[in-house]
């Protein structure tokens, strides 16, 4: 079990007065605990679950809305701990299956291109942070100028470390979850189309209006992907991404009806 360290930045922060103005309209069906982009940053993944922890059970009420934990992706690369936290949300997914939810990020999605074609479409991941992450699983030795026979070996290592099954549940990672009129997923959504109608592109990578364009469909979209030096509330659209990599802070927001909280 992860050992639970003081955290040194995060606290409950309250919206702003115009925040309480816009955040009357949300509305999920249970208490989601949203936690944001944490790139290999095993510590603070320790001590943002401790506060989640805290914050649910400080107020019985939130216990018996039936909360439920989402991770936004990207779990690994840049922070030099990727293994250790994929093996951490892994396991914690597979004991609570439904109560945790763990989306695709873009750099899961491109360790799997480097799993599945590592000549073709490897490189984009090892300068991305994939190197960090293959250091993690002791896999050196490779460059993202390496010549083929050094990406296939490395490709063969990496899927030879994962542990049984996880191969098989990173490719099956789900791209959105909904709960009422809350949706989270971890780059973007075009806001022209349904939840259904998002494609996969858009979901990990992006949409040029995606900051720019509010929804008319009273969807509230929680997302990851771009960092963000506070976590921001802008009408219909959450942000959590706070650089945990780089700034030492990761970021949870607790949304319920009318209410959102970032810990």
């Amino acid at each position: 079990m992860l050992k639970r360290l003081k955290s040194l930045f995060s606290t409950i922060q309250s919206p702003t007065k115009q925040a309480d103005a816009d955040i009357a309209a949300i509305a999920p069906d249970r208490l989601l605990l949203v936690l944001g982009d944490i790139h290999g940053s095993l510590d603070l993944m320790g001590q943002a679950i401790r506060r989640v922890e805290e914050y649910v059970e400080a107020v019985p009420e939130r216990a018996a809305q039936n909360p439920q934990l989402i991770f936004v992706g990207d779990y690994i690369d840049r922070g030099e701990q990727s293994k250790q936290v994929l093996d951490w949300i892994y396991d914690l997914a597979m004991q609570m299956p439904d109560a945790v939810t763990c989306l695709m990020g873009n750099h899961e999605g491109m360790m799997l291109d480097f799993i599945d074609d590592p000549v073709g479409r490897g490189a984009r991941w090892l300068r991305n942070g994939g190197l960090q992450a293959l250091a993690s699983y002791n896999i050196g030795r490779v460059r993202e100028n390496s010549d083929a026979e050094e990406l296939v070996e490395a490709s063969l290592a990496l899927e030879a470390a994962l542990p049984e099954g996880m191969l098989h549940w990173l490719r099956n990672l789900p791209l959105q979850y909904q709960s009422g009129n809350v949706c989270v997923v971890h780059a973007a959504m075009d806001p022209h189309l349904a939840p259904q109608d998002q494609t996969r592109q858009t979901t990990l990578w992006g949409h040029n209006e995606f900051m720019s364009t509010p929804r008319t469909d009273g969807i509230w979209v929680v997302h990851g992907h771009t960092i963000v030096i506070e976590p921001q509330l802008h009408p219909q659209r959450i942000s959590i991404d706070t650089g945990a990599y780089h700034t030492g802070r990761l970021t949870a927001a607790a949304i319920g009806p009318g209410t959102c909280e970032f810990i």
